[in-house]
């Protein structure tokens, strides 16, 4: 559902809010855009059980519908960029089903005032969600940035400490040094589990007292989170 980085190393890039490419309102792409939205809308509906989530947060869902999805993918995959499923975006890996990045951004509940660390970007197009919720990213991007090249397992410390953390490529367990940079009273949203099989979408929480809690909330399929761990 989404996609790791290539060499095993993950770059990691700091930009602004706003920093989104910008869409025209009407194109040629607005009937896909509602029709993603529309799909998006009812699979919250229908694994509200799951999630405790029958319909997402306005910003997160508006954030969705401004992002030019279709600018982050592929030419080859331009036409279809708008459909609720991954897509190829080259080496392997995978640009995410819409209503995963939907979800997932959801669970973060980011404020306008957040700094928000992504682990896994491949495209851009999650981190350019984040971007149009939170005030500070820390991610790989595109415009306004400053790269750092690490694991992603160890995070970016110095970008931190985080009130949000998402994690966009699954890791065989949760990462400690990410546990560590998330402020108490934050989030981390993370699938975890075996490489190239199913595995558990996990929402992360730091109590205010420093002890963590953690929730399952859906079987998915990422590709792996790769670097020595």
């Amino acid at each position: 559902m989404t996609r790791r980085l290539r060499t095993g190393c993950l770059l990691l890039m700091l930009f602004a809010a706003g920093a989104v490419l910008p869409a025209r309102a009407e194109d040629e792409f607005a009937a896909q855009r509602r029709q993603m939205m529309a799909e998006i809308s009812a699979l919250a509906r229908e694994t509200a059980i799951e999630t405790g989530k029958p319909a997402f947060d306005e910003r997160v869902m508006s954030a969705m519908g401004r992002v030019p999805r279709h600018q982050f993918v592929p030419a080859e995959q331009e036409r279809v960029a708008y459909a609720n499923r991954p897509l190829p975006i080259g080496h392997g890996q995978t640009i995410s089903q819409p209503y995963i990045v939907a979800l997932m951004t959801d669970l973060m509940r980011v404020e306008p005032q957040h700094a928000v660390l992504e682990v896994g970007t491949g495209s851009g197009y999650q981190a350019a969600i984040l971007a149009e919720v939170a005030q500070k990213v820390c991610t790989i991007g595109y415009s306004r940035v400053r790269t750092k090249q690490g694991d992603g397992f160890y995070g970016w410390e110095d970008c931190g400490p985080f009130d949000s953390i998402i994690v966009t490529a699954a890791a065989g367990r949760i990462p400690p040094p990410l546990i560590q940079q998330l402020k108490p009273g934050g989030r981390m949203v993370i699938p975890v589990g075996a490489a190239f099989l199913t595995q558990q979408l996990i929402l992360v929480e730091k109590n205010r007292d420093g002890t963590v809690s953690t929730r399952q909330i859906l079987p998915v399929q990422f590709v792996p989170l790769t670097g020595r761990h």
